[in-house]
């Protein structure tokens, strides 16, 4: 007769599992644990953070989905929050670090009420209802404003503690000149404004250009540097032979053959560029290589030509000049020829540049940012990024709300309302979702070295009279938001908690916790009773390193 009591194996012995609460734990700690790695970052007086890759190579930032993406996140909890910030910069682009901190904060007020003996689906039911009252105050205290002076206040409320305050004025006139230009119907396609980074000057000298830059000059000195009318070619196929694939030997008896063969292959490549000067083209863009023999031909013809471009430069091209991506040569004829008016080649500091203006879809324009460093011009980009993503929101949906922490306490203050006509222990969840809100202004107080708590306190009071109010972080003081100018669109704000929200319940979900053992390793623990991934330690089966 078997023995009942023998243990049956399913999963493999060196299969990890955590159940119950222990996985809810873990889940949680990892998520309260990556928000607090970027909260210090949030608001114009965030702090800045570096990043070294095993390279070496330097990144400083305070752009949040950045620092996501730099550090090397293992917890799949902590890489589910990664994920919302990517959506939201793809989205709206910017309210990264927003979205992020909300999430670890209804993470902790969520694991207060576990501990209090309110079971998770009840907790999900209540942050649901408090999503859904969220989007109609939302409405209410959102206003309709899409004028050019909205848009100048929402770019500089964006790029507000970027580093470079002196020159966010300029910069902000830079990004909604340039989202105008490229504002079509109602909608804007953030791929038609190029930002083209030169170190060296400063970020004042930064300029906006009508047209496409290519960070590449001409292939050969010897080529024009102006073409005007200019015939465009995209090629996708390099203009020099291949090399064979296999090993081959050539058996060569006399020294003529030596000539014969190397004037086979220059009949070849003169062959390639004769297709080239047939189809009318005067400007090609090549994005894999082209042979020394190729330029000399090319330059012979008086063409402009610029070797391996980037596909994304390509692609802009295409779409500004209407000349398509061929991939053999055979194909450059002139049906599939672009058009610009003007092409031209021009040293900006000491990086030349070639320019294309004056193309068939006058929808293409381009920023040429000035830095000190490439850590500045970086930085810097990041901001305009985000300046473009922003405006890019206002302009297509035409609402925005006041910031500051000014909608947070509007909404913590209604939501708290709403849960006392909620009967039950989702109740409970709604006023815990409200307070988690209310971490937006208290990181901004505690960022700009401020006492959150006498902040809140004077926030909720001043929400009595006026929605509007929020915190002035250079003086300290409680005060309207409006007339100071801090606006931020709407959909980041929607965006960012709507993305916090869903994340908290993936993760609220989730009891059962099934690894390899490489999946979640063991981690030793320092004397400062953390283990190595910064987690608490003494937590069931090790944590799993999140950087």
């Amino acid at each position: 007769m078997t023995n009942m009591n023998q243990p049956i194996y399913i999963l493999p012995e060196d299969t990890q599992r955590f159940l119950g609460r222990d996985a809810q734990r873990m889940n949680i700690l990892a998520g309260r644990v990556l928000a607090e790695t970027i909260r210090t970052t949030l608001g114009p007086k965030g702090m800045d953070k570096m990043l070294v890759d095993s390279l070496g190579d330097v990144v400083l930032t305070n752009d949040g989905v950045t620092i996501l993406q730099e550090m090397d996140i293992a917890h799949p909890a902590a890489k589910m929050i990664v994920e919302i910030a990517k959506k939201q910069e793809s989205v709206v682009g910017d309210g990264t670090t927003t979205a992020v901190v909300i999430a670890g904060e209804l993470l902790a007020k969520a694991e207060e009420l576990l501990d209090d003996g309110i079971h998770s689906s009840t907790i999900l039911l209540g942050y649901k209802k408090a999503l859904s009252k969220i989007y109609e105050i939302l409405d209410e205290i959102s206003i309709d404003a899409k004028d050019k002076g909205t848009l100048l206040k929402v770019a500089m409320t964006a790029m507000t503690g970027k580093g470079f305050d002196y020159g966010k004025e300029q910069l902000a006139n830079l990004i909604v000149e340039g989202v105008l230009k490229i504002e079509e119907d109602g909608k804007v396609d953030k791929d038609n404004l190029n930002i083209q980074r030169v170190s060296g000057g400063s970020v004042s000298d930064s300029e906006i250009v009508d047209g496409i830059l290519i960070d590449k000059g001409r292939a050969a000195e010897s080529m024009p540097k102006k073409i005007e009318n200019a015939k465009i070619a995209l090629l996708k196929y390099p203009i020099e032979l291949k090399d064979l694939e296999t090993d081959g030997k050539i058996k060569i008896t006399d020294p003529s053959q030596i000539q014969a063969f190397l004037d086979n292959e220059e009949e070849m490549i003169k062959d390639m560029v004769n297709k080239v000067i047939k189809s009318g083209a005067n400007v090609l863009f090549c994005q894999k290589g082209i042979d020394d023999l190729a330029l000399h031909y090319l330059s012979k013809a008086g063409i402009f030509a610029v070797k391996r471009t980037k596909k994304s430069d390509i692609k802009r091209l295409e779409k500004a000049t209407g000349a398509k991506l061929v991939t053999s040569i055979d194909d450059v004829v002139p049906e599939n020829l672009g058009e610009a008016g003007l092409v031209y080649e021009k040293k900006v500091f000491d990086q030349i540049l070639t320019f294309v203006k004056e193309s068939k879809n006058p929808k293409a324009s381009s920023i040429i940012l000035r830095g000190s460093t490439k850590y500045v011009t970086s930085e810097v980009e990041r901001a305009l990024d985000d300046g473009i993503g922003v405006v890019s929101a206002t302009l297509e949906d035409g609402k925005v709300v006041i910031g500051g922490g000014s909608p947070e306490i509007e909404l913590a203050g209604q939501l708290k309302k709403y849960a006392t006509t909620i009967s039950g222990r989702e109740q409970l969840a709604i006023e815990a979702y409200a307070k988690a809100l209310e971490v937006i202004p208290k990181t901004l107080a505690e960022n700009a070295g401020l006492d959150s708590i006498d902040i809140l306190v004077d926030l909720r009071a001043a929400h009595d009279n006026s929605k509007y109010m929020g915190i002035n972080v250079f003086d300290g003081k409680v005060v309207d938001m409006k007339e100071a100018g801090i606006i931020e669109p709407q959909r980041i704000k929607k965006q960012a908690i709507q993305s916090a929200t869903e994340v908290t319940e993936m993760i609220l979900r989730i009891d059962d916790l099934v690894a390899a053992r490489g999946g979640l390793s063991e981690t030793g623990t320092d004397d400062d009773g953390l283990d190595h991934s910064g987690m608490p330690a003494g937590m069931p089966g090790g944590m799993p390193p999140m950087m």
